[in-house]
């Protein structure tokens, strides 16, 4: 554990900063897993609402610096791809 009085505050930020981030990786993953599930049932601009909903929390996240905003395009680019798949 540290010893100096930074050192201690920098291990609380790190913390606090690390539940926040795997509180926000976490609900990017439930959008997206909400999404690819009720894809298939939902109307058409229904869909498109999900869709939307679920790219701007992946933006958020990577805004946030959360997730690399690669990694952020790729969810949204492989998600969209997935609705689409099954509106055909």
């Amino acid at each position: 554990m540290a010893n100096h009085k930074s050192a201690l505050k920098r291990a609380r930020q790190n913390e606090t900063r690390r539940l926040r981030n795997k509180a926000v990786r976490t609900r990017v993953k439930n959008v997206v897993k909400e999404v690819r599930l009720s894809a298939a049932e939902a109307t058409g601009e229904q869909k498109q609402v999900m869709l939307n909903a679920a790219q701007a929390t992946i933006d958020k996240a990577a805004k946030k610096g959360v997730i690399h905003k690669k990694t952020a395009a790729r969810k949204i680019s492989r998600l969209t791809k997935h609705v689409n798949a099954v509106n055909a």
